[in-house]
């Protein structure tokens, strides 16, 4: 039966402070008490509901999971829940021989003891828990184990076993392919280096920890990654890298409420700024992290260091008194939580208060304990130095004679292997032979049936070439030519003095009008003519659809006045449209042109617009002399080829309308008509409404 699945967090680095540590979770990550709080009585609520129930069984794993996440969203909130749940679930688990409760049950025990600070109780807990885990081959608990004894022994200060344990651990989440655990192992071995002051090989990993945090692409888990960075570079003197990377990790968690991580990196922030001896500033960001420490979270270890860090800025801003506070507060919880680093560092910050007040005694007494604390640390810190280093030595000595062993046996069986495919291509061959010919068939049979339908493919784009170049050859025979012979004719009449230059200038309203008809209809036609060859590309922006209606007006306003037709623009304020502006100009114009064409004189068109699911729906609507049903199914269609005559015996294409419907169509929207013989037609088209150009920010 699946395991719950594993969380482990990535600690906080304090260099040249106190050594790192690490909790893991069954199901909760790092520490976010309103979080926690949600996720506990989310998990409380499915409790009941589960207990409730006819066939509820306290011993079922359903249970048991759900009683394992609940003990560990009491972690920083309520220890001893945590305690009293774990051993609940151990006996549960137990009495139904279900390893992997036992296995969650002591994790969570071992979490409750290693919080309250008894490692020598914490570390059997932990290592029982793993050996349970390698028995029932749960690879995943194997790994969190591992991490956790790996973080226990580095803060005891056993830096060789806890660097043994997080290359063990890498190798195991290269196995199950865990990206994030491979992260923070190797961002662990790198915080050992940086303990011992060797940068250069922090770095390296912080580079490897680096990579695969672009792989599982997560900003929270490299802005944790880049608060850690800051420390280091901090201790480095490299304040120009530690400001970057802390200022990008505050981002993040601010944006995502991450606090615990923000008040430690609020902290390192403060310290760059101390170590830079500019105390108002790091006042100012150690504030901002005591705050957090007030308000949301609890994390002694942390907190001893911003407490000494407060302490330090105080002692260079004159105030002795506050300093002294903040010393003796770090210096009581050091000892509390038995924490080396801590004393000795809040030790050091008392002998120099005092030191600085002429209190020589007590200044004396602080320093034999930061001398001795001191020197007791720097002797393991060489030792551990070199058994870092013969640890690496050793695990890749070991893990190159594992690959030797694996070699050999693999030699082995490679000459099972090769004779396997040597049997196997031979009987590829004989089956090669046996179906080539098959294949050879089927394929010959492919090429034809695919040049069949090519055949057929182009005879029908032949056809459409036929239709469309009798269409272009009737247009420009019967609506072109028409126009341009009487035009030709009464010139001719002119120039050989068969008209007098009154009678020619009487028939320049004629010839005004026959004129604009064949640039209406030419325009039309070219347009129609690109989009059968495809050469119109839509281009669709945000444009204003009332500015396209009224220079259309104004375009077709003496057309209208000729017959006496008023033409009224009811459109809302400023309707904005998506769309490609010269193609909607072509279809207002050609249902404008259509309106007057067939409305009788001092009649009445109007232009109205409305809002309707995201679209905007345009009407043009006249009182002219209609059309029956059988027209209006016929009339959008482009094998339509019918020149008709408006109220006035004025001419058209029959290209207007089929080419309406095309420009609607390629800007994403609809066009339909309704009519009633001699009461008058209604043109509809829908658009898509263009959005607001700046929206609110949220």
């Amino acid at each position: 039966m699946p395991q719950p699945k594993a969380c482990a967090l990535r600690h906080k680095l304090l260099l040249g402070k106190t050594l790192l540590f690490l909790c893991i979770l069954p199901m909760v990550c790092p520490i976010q008490t309103q979080a926690q709080l949600t996720k506990k009585d989310s998990l409380t609520y499915k409790l009941k509901r589960l207990e409730s129930t006819n066939r509820f069984n306290p011993k079922d794993t359903t249970h048991i999971k759900l009683l394992v996440n609940l003990a560990f969203s009491y972690q920083y909130i309520d220890n001893d829940s945590l305690r009293s749940i774990a051993e609940r679930v151990l006996d549960l688990s137990k009495g139904i021989d279900y390893k992997g409760g036992e296995v969650d049950a002591l994790r969570a025990l071992g979490t409750y003891y290693y919080n309250v600070g008894n490692r020598k109780k914490s570390m059997p807990i932990f290592e029982n828990a793993l050996a349970l885990a390698m028995e029932i081959d749960d690879k995943r608990s194997e790994l969190d184990i591992i991490n956790t004894l790996a973080q226990n022994y580095s803060y005891e200060g056993n830096y060789a076993e806890a660097l043994n344990l997080n290359l063990k651990g890498i190798d195991i989440a290269k196995q199950i392919d865990c990206n994030e655990m491979l992260s923070i192992l190797n961002e662990n071995i790198a915080s050992l280096y940086a303990e011992q002051k060797d940068f250069k090989n922090a770095l390296i990993f912080y580079d490897t920890v680096q990579k695969i945090n672009r792989k599982i692409g997560d900003e929270i888990i490299d802005a944790e990654t880049q608060s850690n960075l800051a420390s280091l570079y901090k201790d480095a003197k490299d304040f120009k890298h530690a400001m970057f990377n802390v200022n990008q990790s505050i981002n993040t968690f601010e944006k995502n409420k991450i606090y615990d991580w923000l008040a430690y990196a609020y902290e390192v922030k403060g310290d760059i700024y101390l170590e830079q001896e500019k105390y108002q500033w790091a006042l100012y960001w150690y504030d901002q992290s005591n705050m957090l420490f007030k308000n949301q979270i609890e994390d002694d270890r942390i907190r001893i260091q911003l407490l000494n860090g407060m302490a330090k800025v105080h002692l260079g801003l004159e105030r002795d008194s506050l300093s002294m506070i903040y010393a003796e507060e770090g210096l009581e919880l050091s000892k509390k939580i038995k924490s080396l680093q801590g004393q000795i560092d809040c030790s050091e910050t008392l002998y120099k208060l005092h030191k600085k007040r002429g209190n020589h005694i007590a200044s004396l007494s602080y320093l034999e304990v930061f001398k001795k604390l001191s020197d007791s640390l720097f002797k393991d810190k060489n030792k551990q130095s070199l058994s870092l280093l013969e640890t690496k030595l050793q695990y890749e000595q070991e893990k190159q004679e594992l690959i030797e062993s694996n070699e050999e046996a693999l030699a082995k069986q490679r000459n099972y292997i090769y004779f396997s495919i040597i049997i196997l291509l031979i009987l590829s061959i004989i089956i090669l032979v046996i179906r080539r010919s098959e294949k050879i068939q089927k394929k010959l049979n492919i090429e034809l049936k695919e040049k069949s339908q090519a055949i057929g493919e182009r005879e029908a784009q032949l056809n459409e070439i036929n239709r469309t170049k009798t269409k272009l050859f009737s247009i420009i025979g019967h609506d072109l030519r028409g126009p341009i012979g009487g035009l030709q004719g009464l010139l001719k009449l002119f120039t050989d003095g068969e008209i007098t230059k009154n009678e020619f200038i009487s028939f320049i309203p004629k010839l005004k009008a026959d004129v604009e008809n064949i640039s209406f209809t030419l325009n039309n036609l070219l347009t129609w003519g690109q989009n059968q060859l495809n050469g119109v590309v839509t281009k669709p922006k945000r444009i204003s659809l009332n500015k396209i209606v009224e220079t259309n007006i104004q375009l077709l306003t003496e057309l209208a006045h000729s017959k006496s037709i008023k033409i009224i623009n009811q459109l809302p304020e400023n309707p904005q449209i998506w769309a490609d502006q010269n193609q909607i100009d072509i279809v207002v114009r050609n249902l404008l042109s259509n309106a007057i064409k067939f409305t009788p004189d001092n009649g009445l068109i109007n232009i109205e617009a409305k809002e309707k699911s995201g679209m905007w729906q345009v009407t043009v609507r006249d009182t002219g002399i209609g059309m029956n049903k059988e027209i209006q199914k016929k009339i959008f269609e482009d094998s339509t080829n019918i020149t008709t005559y408006g109220t006035n015996n004025e001419k058209g294409t029959g290209l207007g309308l089929s080419l309406c419907k095309e420009m609607i169509l390629k800007n994403k929207g609809e066009i339909w008509v309704e009519s009633v013989p001699r009461k008058g037609t209604s043109f509809f088209f829908t658009l898509p409404k263009a959005e607001r150009k700046y929206q609110k920010a949220s």
